[in-house]
């Protein structure tokens, strides 16, 4: 059976796709989602990458002219590039007149000109629209933009898609619309696929061009697309990088801890059927994996390896005490002691993964729902394929477990047996203790800081946030109430004055780097004036005297005629620092109605507001999803034992675990975000396994109990017996693995990993102290003479 699943999810397996995009860290179909959308088609920024240039020698000099120009000419050979702006590219106006005077406005530019180095300095110099956008205010670096041209097939489509979910903002889709959007998505995505194959080309030939001066000057590339692209990377190289090194430490210590080669290599195969079953079923189900589920690949070898070491540890317990039974007979006797609190460990396990569902951040609720697929699997091969594959093998003698691990469970043991009740309240106080960190939580974060300070990717965005006016968009969207009616000015006093006042409150935070509007334009025509403001025809005649391309350039998609709406870009530099991006947005929000804009006149879109409110959902989230955890664990824990006392018992090491864990977070200072946010319920969900195995143990020693042992004592030894061996090689298998995660470039990866390897750790402690001692304090004693 699993040959045949294998060779039908092995087709499948090459669908399995990496999506990277900044929409799977955002919340979809949420009303800021869906201005942004809106606000994006109607201004129509274009898709660009910023190259940025540094030279070793003078800015203003032939040497970066000669090189400007020669990037610019091999950039415009690229396929889908439309334009290549830069100082060489844009006119340079340095009077009025050349506006109004008939003069060809496109032809001022120095590909036409060849202004001197000089003449360059002074047309360029404190530009009030190229200031922070193709030179930095310090002069020392330029950029290049490099525009796209649209598909205009995936723009008619976002379009359509945009339409139906712009509904979204007033009452609910009908059954007719959300299936147009489904189809409309159909179309879309293999539209978008290619799209990402061939941004994947363009910066690799970018990269290879701005090669060509790099003895001459440094280069950084900047834009959405290229942060998307080193995620895929990075996405990528953690699957194989940290899944490989992840087998390679589990048959590492499997061959440590067993001594033989069967415990390596029959266990190793099932992992590696499990994480393939997995990536069919999410090729065939077009799950995709995001920044957030990166980490399946080291989930499911860890989960599935956890099933099977409590398997083996039953199995050779029972190959040692009877060396007469069959192989049949052996897998056949395991089965029966671990086939019931495995199937309950990785259901409990499923419980803990289920509650992301509810956390309501989508990818989070993605991930959740990926890691349920992944545990059918787990339990599939668990419990299925491994035993399946044991039968398969000869009968052998089995080696001795380690005597010194046997001696400091033992050890425990005496320690919970003789003073529970000191243990239960020295694990209270350290719980509490470390908990108290819940108190220090923090969600404030910077999209830079997700990156290791030695990547490109990371210096690329910090060079780019300090020195080209910041790397995080926000875009302000005003409905700008028109006194004058006259339909024949595009720009009135009221407006543009009404606009420089909220550019004005914008600039004057320290986190707002470049800011450009409509305001920009007006400033250059008053410079071109002899510092004379221009009258409000003279705007309008301006804007109609230049050509369509020219004022893109010069006003940009900043102004929209038709829906009376204009749009301030604000670009925010996420490495100011002190920067608390909710307090930042409340007093820009209390600054703009100051200058007379109400509330219902402006609105903020974009990436920084997006994942802003991503930021702000992370604490009801947090809570709502343990919240359902210890609710619906409580309620499984009571199905599966059947005594409330125990249900809660068990419960206790696992709330202990998950708050202490976010006590570390917060005791630590790591930032809350959509990665760190699942660590609680993941720990919960993994960790809950050793409390399962251990009670089960622990209530088949009471039923057993004998005259020679007290109930507590013959309870302890079942449990501390080969349950608690297979907890501990678990535990130690699961943190090492995990840790492997500190060597990533992915800072998120990082945390991930070594909260994890934290957590079970925490959890083993708590199982083999906290819960035997509450077992014999409260279970125990309760069953003598019974």
């Amino acid at each position: 059976m699993f040959t045949a699943l294998l060779g039908v999810m092995g087709y499948f397996v090459t669908q399995f796709k990496i999506d990277a995009s900044a929409e799977t860290l955002l919340v979809k179909d949420n009303k800021l989602y869906i201005q942004t959308q809106i606000a994006n088609q109607r201004f129509s920024p274009d898709e660009f990458i910023l190259l940025a240039y540094k030279p070793e020698h003078k800015l203003f000099s032939e040497a970066t002219f000669n090189d400007l120009h020669s990037l610019t000419q091999s950039l415009r050979k690229l396929e889908r590039v439309k334009a290549v702006t830069s100082i060489l590219t844009v006119p340079l106006i340095n009077n009025a007149d050349a506006l109004t005077g008939g003069t060809e406005v496109s032809s001022l530019t120095w590909e036409k000109q060849r202004y001197s180095p000089a003449q360059m300095e002074k047309l360029i110099s404190g530009h009030p629209i190229f200031t922070d956008l193709l030179i930095n205010q310090q002069e020392t670096a330029t950029a290049i933009q490099i525009v796209f041209e649209q598909n205009s097939e995936l723009a008619d489509i976002e379009t359509q898609m945009t339409k139906i979910q712009a509904n979204l903002l007033n009452r609910e889709l009908t059954e007719e619309e959300e299936q147009t959007l489904a189809s409309l998505q159909q179309q879309a995505d293999p539209i978008k696929q290619a799209l990402t194959e061939q941004r994947q080309k363009e910066i690799a030939q970018i990269e290879n061009i701005a090669s060509e001066v790099k003895d001459r000057a440094s280069t950084y590339m900047g834009g959405s697309y290229v942060v998307g692209q080193h995620l895929i990377d990075i996405i990528k190289s953690d699957l194989i990088s940290f899944g490989s090194a992840i087998a390679g430490v589990i048959a590492f210590l499997l061959l440590v801890l067993y001594r033989s080669i069967k415990w390596v290599l029959f266990p190793l195969f099932a992992c590696a059927v499990s994480v393939l079953l997995t990536m069919g079923i999410f090729g065939m189900l077009d799950m995709r994996t995001t920044v957030i589920s990166a980490n399946f690949v080291a989930l499911q070898l860890i989960l599935t390896l956890a099933v099977m070491i409590h398997l083996i540890g039953s199995y050779r317990d029972i190959s040692r005490d009877d060396h007469s039974l069959s192989q049949r007979e052996r897998v056949v006797a395991t089965l029966e002691d671990k086939l019931s609190p495995c199937f309950f460990a990785t259901l409990t396990t499923s419980v803990g993964f289920g509650s992301l569902i509810f956390s309501g951040l989508q990818p989070v609720v993605a991930f959740g729902w990926m890691m349920l697929a992944a545990m059918l699997v787990t339990m599939a091969v668990g419990l299925l394929l491994f035993p399946s594959l044991l039968c398969l093998l000869p009968k052998t003698k089995e080696t001795q477990d380690f005597t010194f691990v046997k001696r400091i469970l033992n050890v425990l043991k005496r320690m919970n047996l003789a003073i529970p009740k000191t243990v239960v309240s020295v694990s209270l106080i350290v719980a509490i203790l470390i908990a108290l960190g819940i108190t220090r939580l923090d969600v404030e974060n910077s999209f830079i800081d997700y990156f290791d300070q030695d990547t490109q990717v990371h210096q690329e965005l910090a060079f780019i946030d300090k020195e080209f006016g910041g790397s995080t968009p926000l875009d302000v969207i005003i409905d700008l109430k028109q006194s004058n009616q006259n339909d024949e000015l595009q720009l009135t006093a009221d407006s543009v004055g009404r606009l420089q006042l909220v550019q004005a409150a914008i600039e004057a935070f320290d986190a707002t780097g470049s800011v450009t509007s409509v305001v920009n334009f007006t400033r250059l025509a008053k410079k071109l004036n002899n510092d004379i403001p221009l009258t409000e025809y003279e705007l309008t005649t301006i804007y109609h005297l230049l050509d369509k391309e020219v004022v893109n350039q010069l006003v940009g998609a900043y102004y929209s005629p038709d829906s009376k709406q204009m749009r301030v870009s604000i670009r925010i530099q996420d490495t100011t620092e002190g920067l608390d991006r909710e307090t930042f947005i409340e007093n820009l929000s209390a600054d703009l109605k100051s200058v007379g804009l109400e509330a219902q006149n402006f609105t903020f879109t974009n990436l920084f507001i997006l994942y802003q409110d991503i930021l702000s959902r992370l604490f009801d989230s947090q809570i709502k999803t343990l919240g359902i955890v210890y609710g619906v664990l409580g309620l499984v824990l009571l199905a599966i034992f059947r005594s409330m006392k125990i249900a809660l018992i068990a419960l206790v090491p696992n709330i202990l675990t998950t708050l202490g864990i976010l006590g570390v977070i917060g005791w630590i200072g790591i930032p809350l975000d959509i990665m760190t946010i699942t660590i609680a319920a993941i720990a919960m969900g993994i960790a809950v396994d050793d409390t399962i195995h251990f009670l089960h143990a622990y209530l088949q020693g009471l039923k057993a109990t004998d005259e020679s042992h007290s109930q507590a004592q013959a309870a302890s030894n079942s449990a501390f017996g080969h349950t608690g061996l297979a907890i501990l090689f678990t535990t130690t298998i699961i943190a090492i693995g995990f840790s492997l995660f500190g060597f990533s470039n992915f800072l998120p990866s990082v945390y991930f990993g070594l909260l994890t390897a934290t957590a079970m750790l925490m959890a083993l402690i708590t199982d083999v102290t906290l819960l035997p001692a509450l077992l014999n304090w409260f279970v125990a004693d309760k069953h003598k003479g019974k």
